[in-house]
Formats: C-alpha cells, sequence, structure tokens
C-alpha cells in the first residue's frame, strides 16, 4: 500500500512493521530526478581509482545530503532517537566495473582509534579503522541506499535473505543454511529510492548481465553514543 493510499502516520507504523520483520524496506522517490543528476555531478568530481570510495562524508555536499535523509519524515521515524550518519560508502557497477559479492553481513564499524579499538582487532580501509562491534550494537543500525539509477534484476541488484537479521551474528554454515532454507529476494529500486535495511540482514549481489550502470551511495546510520569506549569515526 503506497502513501497516497494511506494516512502518513499508518505509512510510517506499516514501514517499521515491515522493516522490524523483513530486515528491508524499499521507499520510492525520496529523491528528485533533478537531485540524483546533482549528485552524479559532485561524484564525477570525485577521484575514482576503484568501483566506489568509503570517504564520501569528507565532502560538504555528501554531508547535507545526509542531513536530509536524517530529516526525511518518511525515514526519520525509522532511525530512532537523536541518531547520526556515519558513514557514506559509494558503489559504482559499470561494464568495466562488474563484480558479484557473495552473501555476507555487515559487522564492521568506522570508529575513531583508541584503547577499546586496539583491543577489539583494528582493520584499516581508505585510512579509517574499522572494527566488529558487540552484536546489541549491530541491531540497532540501519543503511540507507540511495539509488541513483534504475536497479534492475539486469544490473546486479542486491539480493537479500528476508529476516536474516534477526538471527543476530551468523558463521558460514549457519548463512548457508538459511539462504538454502529461505531463499532470497532481489531489490529492485528506482532512481531516486531509498533501499533501508539492517546491516544484519544476509545480502548479496551478482555481477550486471547487461552493460548499464548501478550506482549506489550507503549511508550508515545508528545511535550517537557507542558503548564500551567506543568513537564514530564521523557522525552527522
Amino acid at each position: 500500500m503506497t502513501l497516497l493510499e494511506q494516512s502518513l502516520p499508518s505509512f510510517i507504523r506499516n514501514t517499521q512493521a515491515e522493516l522490524h520483520q523483513q530486515g528491508y524496506i524499499i521507499l520510492p522517490h525520496i529523491f528528485s530526478d533533478q537531485t540524483c543528476h546533482q549528485i552524479s555531478e559532485n561524484l564525477a568530481e570525485v577521484t575514482q581509482s576503484k568501483p566506489g570510495t568509503r570517504r564520501l562524508l569528507a565532502f560538504e555536499w555528501c554531508q547535507e545530503l545526509a542531513r536530509s535523509l536524517k530529516s526525511h519524515p518518511l525515514i526519520s521515524p525509522l532511525l530512532g532517537p537523536n541518531p547520526v550518519i556515519n558513514q557514506c560508502t559509494y558503489f559504482e557497477k559499470s561494464p568495466n566495473q562488474n563484480w558479484l559479492v557473495a552473501l555476507h553481513q555487515d559487522v564492521s564499524i568506522a570508529v575513531q582509534p583508541n584503547a577499546v579499538t586496539t583491543q577489539l582487532g583494528i582493520s584499516q580501509k581508505e585510512g579509517l579503522s574499522f572494527v566488529q562491534p558487540p552484536v546489541e550494537v549491530l541491531k540497532r543500525l540501519l543503511a540507507l541506499r540511495v539509488h541513483l539509477d534504475d536497479c534492475t534484476k539486469d544490473n546486479g541488484p542486491l539480493k537479500v535473505v528476508p529476516g536474516s537479521h534477526q538471527q543476530g551474528r551468523l558463521t558460514d554454515p549457519m548463512i548457508a543454511k538459511l539462504r538454502d532454507h529461505s531463499g532470497d529476494m532481489s531489490c529492485l529500486v528506482t532512481t531516486g529510492g531509498v533501499l533501508a535495511m539492517r546491516p544484519l540482514l544476509l545480502h548479496a549481489s551478482s555481477k550486471m548481465a547487461l552493460p548499464q550502470h548501478r550506482r549506489v551511495l550507503h549511508f550508515l546510520c545508528g545511535p550517537r553514543q557507542l558503548p564500551n569506549g567506543l568513537v564514530w569515526h564521523e557522525a552527522i
């Protein structure tokens, strides 16, 4: 049921319930074609040596986009009290940059290095320090994937295993068992739409079957305060 077919409070309640149950929700038409075009122009100024980057929040235009996501009337109710956006990753699939990603969960966050992160074990990516926090932290996170192109069945859409986020951290045998039992769903999102998903949701993507583009900005949202001395690398 679309927003036009029901009241805003009812739509939000249904969206929250679906996100809780399935671990993801597709919100179409969050950004206009004009906004997506402007984002594309901004991205053209970002030097790309790989099919993406984790450092987009360094740019003011990306920080403004993060703020607009947090304040959007359909998105803010999904984020919890006093949320922050702490990372933005850019993915671009194209005829020259075509890859697949195996089924997995996102279990690392970018934090400021300190004694606590050293104990947890730090990995470095693009100059950022990543750790794997307790599962209680991961359960409170929400990824917002802004689509700059139509994501179709032919250009490597994200595939998810609905409800798998409710199982916590999964071992490889558990991942295979859940996939075989529940199957996966392709997340087809039109330009300007947002896919909201829990990072613990099992997800994967295949290579593109057609020579198209699939560009996504992946924002990670969470609570402003982290436990056990952990501090976000950035907090917008």
